[in-house]
């Protein structure tokens, strides 16, 4: 009795030292689990995270961040991503999530690759902005204003003043597409020069990314350019007084004057945008940085052959077709045109051309001046019947015999023809 009397204390003392081990067994699972919650980095909106995937199927992406359960990527950001974006994913990989949302009803936390590469991305193109960085990029489309650039998977602006000289020179055309349809495509250095991100805004500049300005460039391409020498250029912008050739990389001026032989009353007439000509350098102005270049200068000059069949003391026929203070401008055939000064118009003094001639006559006119280089006629009234050219007369009236009658020249004296010739005037 008494061992088992004393055998009940001890089997209690037993249940309750159980019982306290038990309890102490609860106590010290809740804390170990407390503790765990405690070091748990439990996930924020908005905030991107590093991780590795775990798991890949058809219709999710399962990425292991450091939390009490897996990121899911959903199957319609999936489906967002390219085949070849999809293929590069492999279990293992360590990747960016960017945070969706803490907790879905499953209890996983909803990630984004996209948009985190997007954060990364602004973060980066503001370090970009900051350090000048130039970087390796290539045109994927275009607008009104100028290029469209990747950079950092973020599409970048390349404003039109923005465009390096070289590119600028091969843009032709009126409308975007003429201007920029063949660059997309090329490679393009460019800098980040402004970052707005919650505009979405990303200027990008190929002009600051070039090893030399455009002034630089210029005043290199001058101190290359020989006056005389002949060079290929491209047409880049017309204007009233003449049109902008670039040449080399530097725009040179080609005035209305430069451009054709013939009349025109604006470059447009013969010259188009983006059209590559043949132009002569005829001046370098190296202080001013400006380039003269002439078009007409390497064609055929069609007034010297117009003028060929005229000669100095020939008697002509003009119609007046505009009268000055200096003198009255009359045409010949074959568009050739001369000049009668005023103190040609008659052997007395006339102070206005209008007291001789009017607008629309038809005179016999002699040729006293011919000066090709400057494509200058001039021309007499008055000496229409000057005994200085009566030889020539009497010559040239006998060579028309000939050639009309097929006889023998007259037997007249010059100064018969002279007096002939004033009689009827």
């Amino acid at each position: 009795m008494t061992d088992q009397n004393q055998a009940l204390p001890a089997q209690g003392s037993e249940l309750n030292q159980q019982g306290e081990l038990k309890e102490n067994n609860h106590q010290t699972m809740e804390s170990l689990l407390q503790g765990q919650d405690l070091n748990i980095d439990l996930p924020k909106s908005g905030e991107i995270r590093k991780g590795t995937i775990a798991r890949i199927s058809q219709s999710e992406i399962f990425i292991s961040i450091g939390a009490k359960s897996e990121g899911v990527v959903s199957n319609r950001e999936l489906d967002q991503l390219t085949a070849d974006e999809r293929a590069a994913l492999q279990v293992g990989q360590e990747v960016h999530a960017f945070v969706i949302r803490p907790e879905d009803a499953n209890g996983n936390v909803v990630l984004s690759l996209k948009r985190a590469r997007e954060h990364l991305s602004w973060e980066n193109a503001e370090k970009f902005a900051a350090d000048g960085s130039i970087l390796e990029s290539k045109i994927v489309g275009f607008n009104k204003g100028g290029l469209i650039a990747e950079v950092e998977g973020l599409r970048g602006f390349v404003p039109a003043s923005q465009i390096g000289a070289l590119r600028r020179a091969q843009i032709a055309g009126d409308t975007p597409e003429q201007k920029y349809q063949k660059m997309i495509g090329q490679p393009i250095s460019v800098r980040v020069i402004e970052v707005d991100r919650e505009r979405q805004r990303l200027i990008l500049s190929e002009r600051a990314a070039s090893s030399e300005s455009r002034q630089s460039l210029k005043e290199r391409v001058i101190d290359e350019l020989e006056e005389g020498k002949v060079y290929s250029g491209r047409v880049t912008s017309l204007a009233n007084f003449g049109a902008f050739i670039n040449v080399n990389g530097a725009d040179g001026l080609v005035h209305l004057s430069e451009i054709s032989w013939d009349h025109i009353e604006h470059p447009r007439e013969a010259l188009e945008v983006g059209q590559e000509v043949q132009v002569k350098v005829i001046n370098v102005d190296r202080e001013k940085k400006r380039i003269g270049l002439s078009i007409r200068a390497l064609l055929d000059d069609p007034w010297r052959s117009r003028i060929e069949k005229y000669s100095v003391g020939q008697l002509v026929e003009g119609k007046i077709t505009r009268l000055t203070k200096f003198g009255a401008f009359a045409r010949l055939d074959d568009d050739v045109e001369g000049l009668i000064h005023i103190s040609e118009l008659a052997d007395h003094r006339v102070e206005h051309p209008k007291e001789v001639l009017k607008e629309g006559d038809v005179k016999t006119l002699r040729v006293i001046r011919i000066e090709p280089d400057q494509h200058r006629v001039g021309l007499s009234l008055r000496k229409v019947d000057s005994a200085a050219f009566a030889d020539k007369d009497f010559k040239l009236l006998a060579a028309e015999f000939d050639v009309e009658e097929g006889g023998e020249a007259p037997n007249e004296t010059p100064s018969d023809v002279r007096t002939e010739g004033a009689e009827e005037n």
